[in-house]
């Protein structure tokens, strides 16, 4: 974002903000960081790390990194390429002398790696001869306030070091919290129905250029649904599998298929808002769901959304792509605020917007798990005056799901098979909160007729020998078991009986997922099984 219209970027202040974001947090400060800049006239710019050409680094005077860490220390998946050529070795100590930066990162102390990539970034940054404005910001998801009790002090020094040469002119002030700053896009509302309907030609069956992709997924026909706990059990879990013929990975990686999928890779499903809610949303909103629109990047070098098709409805927008059942983000606030024209729900906003209002935010909405359509029920004057111009810069785009594949192409040909938990719990709020993915996955019936999942697969983090004759000894409480149960099944289909299994659950009768499969492995000499069920005895005993 490099302000609207009439407004020029101060002179000699080029700053750039990179993020390596995961689940869209990181993302999420990057584009504050980017409204604060404009706030103060400052020239901005923000891209992911890797869509960013590295080697232009050198020429850049003054960058902010903004990284989340992911599992056990791992940088995110759109940081990746980034991460491996920063840490070359035969990078000269002197290649970013030109550059001033600071790193803000983003992380759970919970786990060992707390905050390490923005840690070791920030060593090699200073490695490279970049000079640092701060020391590196470590915000903590579990800060009681989330990690904007860390951001907000920081981001308050940033600008102060970044300011301090280039102090505003006298002529200009701050733009006041209340001001709305530009859309990212303009929405152009087509007056009659497009007579060759792009939306169906955006997502194939396949590329036949490579594998499918999140920018190309495969539509994968839903072969069963399968509820595997008992009746009575308290968590529905389903075993769901989909045919891949065509899909450019349904062959075994031990026939020479580059594309392919072994133990311990994840399959990325991208899921869908449900009808109801989607006819909800745009009531609230006052949006004709049956309207088609092109988009138009206000900017130079702001790209639309890769996967929406131009031109596109409003109910496949709103279906597809804006997850109106996420929890809304303090920036969500921020901006419907600015955008409201009613004083009390405009006050209301603004108060759960500010840093002093962090503790009522997380009271109304981060505790509860209030989700974007239940926030824009809750302000129905500012939801209906919303410009169609902002819906992408307001709702954040629905984001993939990640689930451990749960079956070797070895064992079942063409066949992809996952294990998934229906996410479903009680907040104080009357509604139960539900995980998009997994309830719209478990809510469609192959046998009412096809069903068609957009899918693709992508290397996990799990990794098994290379030499099938060493023996593995896998534990796999619950769920968990899913990718060890690929593993055993290749290992199997390859003649290694060297696979033992700790598996865990509450109740044979109830959760004891695959327990015909085992038990025929055992049978055979294939597999050593150790189970352990905690709910059976007075004293509960577990696998792990």
């Amino acid at each position: 974002m490099q302000g609207s219209p009439g407004r020029t970027p101060m002179p000699n202040t080029r700053l750039l903000v990179l993020f390596g974001s995961q689940t869209g947090t990181a993302q999420d400060v990057s584009e504050r960081l980017s409204r604060e800049a404009w706030r103060r006239e400052l020239g901005c710019r923000v891209q992911a790390l890797d869509s960013y050409p590295v080697v232009n680094l050198i020429n850049e005077p003054l960058v902010i990194f903004v990284c989340a860490t992911t599992g056990q220390g791992e940088p995110p998946d759109n940081m990746k390429n980034f991460w491996r050529f920063i840490f070359r070795r035969n990078l000269p100590s002197t290649s970013l002398c030109q550059m001033d930066f600071a790193v803000l990162g983003l992380g759970d102390s919970s786990y060992a790696k707390f905050n390490f990539v923005a840690k070791k970034l920030h060593r090699r940054l200073l490695q490279l001869g970049g000079s640092a404005l701060l020391p590196v910001c470590l915000g903590d998801d579990q800060h009681e306030l989330g990690p904007d009790a860390t951001i907000d002090p920081w981001l308050h020094d940033l600008w102060e070091k970044v300011l301090g040469p280039h102090p505003l002119p006298l002529d200009l002030s701050l733009t006041p919290p209340g001001v709305p700053w530009p859309s990212k896009f303009t929405l152009k509302f087509l007056q009659e129905v497009p007579s060759t309907c792009s939306e169906e030609l955006c997502v194939t069956g396949t590329d036949p250029q490579g594998p499918p992709s999140e920018l190309q997924p495969f539509l994968a026909p839903m072969v069963t649904n399968q509820r595997v706990t008992g009746p009575s059990h308290f968590q529905d879990v389903r075993l769901i599998e989909f045919d891949i013929t065509g899909s450019g990975v349904s062959f075994p990686r031990a026939l020479g298929v580059p594309h392919s999928f072994v133990a311990g890779d994840v399959v990325l499903i991208q899921p869908e808002n449900t009808a109801s809610h989607v006819q909800q949303f745009c009531q609230v909103l006052g949006l004709d769901p049956d309207q088609h629109f092109t988009l138009q990047p206000r900017e130079l070098g702001v790209l639309c959304p890769a996967r929406l098709p131009q031109p596109c409805s409003i109910q496949r927008l709103v279906s597809q792509y804006l997850d109106i059942a996420s929890v809304p983000r303090r920036s969500f606030f921020e901006l419907l605020a600015c955008l409201s024209c009613h004083e009390l729900e405009r006050e209301k906003l603004l108060e759960l917007s500010s840093a002093q209002g962090q503790e009522d935010l997380c009271e109304y909405c981060t505790r509860p798990r209030r989700t974007v359509l239940e926030v824009l029920c809750d302000f129905p004057h500012t939801a209906g005056a919303i410009p169609p111009d902002y819906l992408l810069d307001l709702i954040p785009l629905i984001r993939p799901r990640a689930f451990s594949i749960a079956s070797s192409l070895l064992a079942h040909p063409s066949r992809l098979q996952i294990l998934v938990a229906v996410v479903q719990y009680q907040t104080r709020l009357k509604e139960p909160r539900r995980g998009l993915c997994s309830n719209w996955l478990a809510s469609l019936d192959p046998g009412q007729g096809p069903v068609r999942v957009p899918l693709w697969v992508r290397p996990g983090g799990l990794t098994f020998p290379k030499t099938p004759d060493t023996p593995v000894i896998v534990v796999g409480p619950g769920t968990g078991v899913a990718p060890f149960r690929a593993a055993i099944q290749e290992r199997v289909a390859q003649g290694e009986a060297g696979n033992v299994l700790f598996f865990g659950c509450r109740q044979r009768d109830q959760d004891f997922y695959w327990e015909a499969e085992w038990t025929e492995l055992q049978t055979r000499g294939c597999l050593t099984l150790v189970t352990a069920f905690s709910r059976e005895q007075q004293r509960q005993v577990h696998a792990g």
